[in-house]
């Protein structure tokens, strides 16, 4: 247990390090723009080792919930352990998030913490960070188009497309499948059970704001889409089609 803090310790000093480092980088930016730097880098990381201990070095999560955690799952919970308690504490210092994306650091940083004290549940632990990890970087990427000023271009709206589709595909339907199977089995504890449920309440959270973000950008461009419609309509004059 002691090396596992260590682990985290050194991940936590990790990321304060590249923060450091971006922030001395890009002087001419906000403190924002490199925390995001930083939590783009970690979001590609993750989703890439969390991806790969999921899907292919195993166990598989929907059937092996509450197995004993391997190697791979600890060093990759705890990398991810040190950043969410490095984004916790500058989002509180900066005071940047509202309440539903605290609430979703906190519940992680508490599972993470249990996961690897008690160790077991890696399983589906790391199948929930890679199920939630892999729209950060689309999330961080749509924010740095926003600054640059290129979010109202085809490449913002390919990576909103993407973040929606991937958000309903496996943070929404994929993370349904893995509360089910962490739910449907004996060996996950009940309170890592109980934050699981209230993980999922956050996404669920977070799908209404999605939802509302689609239906404000829909309102936006019907009125686009009726006027480019009534341009390559055919006009009528005294009830006649005019040739074109």
């Amino acid at each position: 247990m002691v090396s596992i803090a260590l682990e985290v310790a050194c991940s936590l000093l990790a990321w304060l390090s590249l923060y450091a480092a971006c922030c001395r980088w890009h002087r001419h930016r906000s403190r924002e723009w490199s925390c995001r730097l930083v939590t783009l880098l970690h979001g590609v990381a993750v989703t890439c080792l969390s991806g790969y201990v999921a899907l292919l070095d195993g166990p598989w999560p929907l059937t092996y919930a509450g197995s004993p955690n391997t190697p791979l799952q600890i060093h990759v919970l705890a990398l991810t352990l040190g950043y969410f308690i490095f984004d916790l504490g500058w989002c509180l210092y900066f005071q940047t998030e509202g309440d539903l994306m605290l609430l979703h650091h906190m519940l992680s940083i508490c599972g993470m913490i249990m996961v690897l004290g008690l160790g077991k549940s890696a399983t589906e632990v790391n199948a929930v960070v890679f199920v939630s990890e892999i729209t950060n970087p689309l999330l961080q990427a749509r924010w740095f188009l926003r600054e640059m000023g290129r979010y109202h271009t085809l490449l913002g709206e390919v990576v909103d497309f993407f973040f929606v589709l991937l958000f309903l595909v496996l943070r929404i339907a994929g993370g349904a499948l893995i509360m089910y199977a962490m739910l449907a089995s004996p060996q996950p504890s009940w309170l890592l059970k109980a934050g699981g449920l209230a993980m999922y309440l956050v996404s669920l959270g977070f799908l209404v704001e999605i939802c509302h973000f689609v239906r404000r950008k829909m309102l936006k461009k019907f009125p686009s889409w009726t006027s480019l419609r009534s341009m390559n309509a055919p006009v009528k004059t005294n009830g006649h089609l005019t040739a074109h």
